[in-house]
């Protein structure tokens, strides 16, 4: 079989239409968008094909017809002509003073000045660009076409830092602003990013800006649908599937669960994360491919700031569209941030109280994402930092329970002495992420309702029934797991039905005596 080339890390349009790269098609959808004058804004997660939907544009709107032979959108468009472009990308920098953000604007700006003339009167960024777009216009007598990439990036990579923070929203909010200011010399904006930040000038004062970030007809634009992976891929499917010893259906449902899941609106299809299946694809291996390009360490302040229930998070959280569609720092709701980053996804949409229940995608951001709050949330010794959660599954499978639990005991080193409510809720957490990541290897529930064990595990040869005594002693523990019948639903199992009854000593800040029947 030939072997095909995957357009991993590659975000030119031209690049991957004359390197004969495989192509999803989404220019019906583009052409949609370029029918119009109105300005877009689109977010999306990282890694999701936002800069080549604007690499796209770009082409399009340089009126590149060799480059769109074959796809949908030569069947619709017949004029081909050309625009002046501005095109500005945020995303290669790295945004850590006032100067970082000034100069890769001027860089921007001095180019398009070479090319569009110079007025020396015009000093701050706005200005410049303001004269840039006009000058454009009278010169060639065509409406400009803006295209911005990832606009929020000099604020997301500022979150932690008020005072740059705010200069960056000053010099944006007034950058900005031009693609108001200049509407009438304007063909088409298009902005993207991985946020909609309140207060910057974008959102509140363009109010003609067109935000499709969850609109039905452009939730497919990014990403990759059920149907597309299996038309497009269907070869590079049958060797992952004979890697991994699969069948080619087997195969499309587990890279279902590992990299699919993203909904960007109620009843829309689910979304395959592009970067993950072109790597699991060309690598034959189902890994953490986009989760390994890097987690953002201010989701970790974040929680840790707002003082999040990571419970909530991990289970589901039911919110109204306000609550996530925007972030604003000064509430301290950490759910924006996280879901418009990709960490969490649209699950459930309740019509009637008009809510939505917010969870993990799939397999790949549940358990990384729990694997990378870990550190935030369990202090182990430095030789026992790259523990490995095979261990806790391997004992469980083999009877073991001593060596689970003493291997649980370390997980609990450096928990606070002061013991209080919020302490109390640490030791629950605990608890709670590794029977989580358990789960990643055999079916594992985690206590979310009243009459419920702890913890339940299932292994090929037992079943498990954790309780947990913050407040009480072992022999309570195992007498709550008698008396409210938690063994009942699992007696007509052939398995061995474990019970195991756990207290927590204060004075060791640690798990203390266990039993196990």
């Amino acid at each position: 079989m030939n072997t095909r080339n995957f357009p991993i890390g590659i975000q030119t349009f031209e690049k991957i239409r004359n390197g004969g790269y495989l192509y999803v098609d989404k220019t019906e959808l583009v052409h949609r968008l370029v029918s119009t004058e109105t300005p877009y804004f689109l977010s999306r997660p990282r890694r999701f094909g936002k800069s080549l939907l604007v690499s796209t544009f770009k082409s399009y709107f340089e009126g590149r017809k060799d480059l769109f032979e074959g796809l949908a959108i030569s069947k619709l468009e017949t004029e081909w002509k050309q625009y002046p472009i501005l095109h500005l990308d945020l995303n290669a920098e790295k945004y850590d003073s006032a100067e970082r953000l000034t100069g890769i604007l001027s860089r921007h700006l001095n180019i398009w000045e070479d090319e569009w003339g110079k007025d020396e009167r015009e000093q701050t960024p706005a200005d410049r660009f303001s004269g840039i777009i006009r000058r454009a216009y009278e010169k060639t007598g065509t409406k400009v076409v803006a295209l911005i990439d990832e606009y929020d990036k000099p604020l997301l990579q500022s979150l932690l830092n008020e005072d740059l923070q705010e200069e960056y929203r000053n010099t944006l909010k007034a950058f900005y602003g031009v693609l108001k200011s200049a509407d009438e010399y304007l063909r088409f904006v298009f902005l993207t990013g991985v946020t909609k930040f309140a207060h910057v000038s974008v959102f509140s004062d363009l109010n003609q800006l067109s935000d499709i970030s969850m609109i039905p007809e452009f939730a497919t634009i990014c990403g990759i649908t059920r149907d597309e992976l299996v038309e497009v891929f269907t070869p590079e499917l049958e060797k992952l599937g004979k890697a991994n010893e699969l069948t080619f259906e087997e195969t499309v449902e587990k890279m279902a669960r590992k990299y699919d899941g993203y909904h960007f609106r109620e009843n829309t299809p689910g979304m395959f994360n592009p970067f993950s299946v072109l790597n699991a694809l060309r690598y034959l291996m189902f890994d953490n491919y986009w989760f390994h390009t890097g987690t953002p360490t201010f989701l970790i302040n974040i929680l840790k700031d707002s003082d999040y229930d990571l419970r909530k998070l991990i289970d589901g959280v039911e919110v109204e569209q306000s609550s996530f569609s925007e972030y604003r720092a000064e509430t301290k709701n950490p759910i924006p941030m996280i879901y418009q980053s990709g960490y969490l996804t649209i699950k459930e949409y309740d019509r009637e109280f008009k809510s939505y229940t917010l969870c993990f995608p799939n397999d790949e951001v549940k358990y990384a994402f729990i694997k990378f709050l870990q550190p935030a949330y369990i202090n182990i010794e430095e030789n026992q930092r790259n523990f490995h959660i095979q261990h806790f599954v391997r004992e469980l499978r083999s009877g073991d329970v001593p060596s689970f639990m003493n291997r649980l005991k370390a997980f609990f080193a450096g928990i606070p002495y002061e013991l209080n409510d919020k302490t109390e809720r640490h030791y629950q957490v605990v608890f709670y992420i590794v029977f989580k990541l358990i789960g990643e290897f055999v079916q594992a529930e985690v206590r979310s309702a009243i009459g419920r064990a702890d913890a339940v595990v299932y292994t090929q040869n037992q079943i498990y029934v954790f309780e947990f005594k913050l407040n009480g002693t072992a022999e309570e523990a195992m007498q709550q797991i008698d008396e409210k019948g938690y063994l009942i639903p699992y007696t007509a199992d052939n398995r061995k039905l474990v019970k195991v009854g756990v207290e927590f000593n204060k004075e060791e800040r640690n798990i203390g005596r266990f039993l196990v029947e």
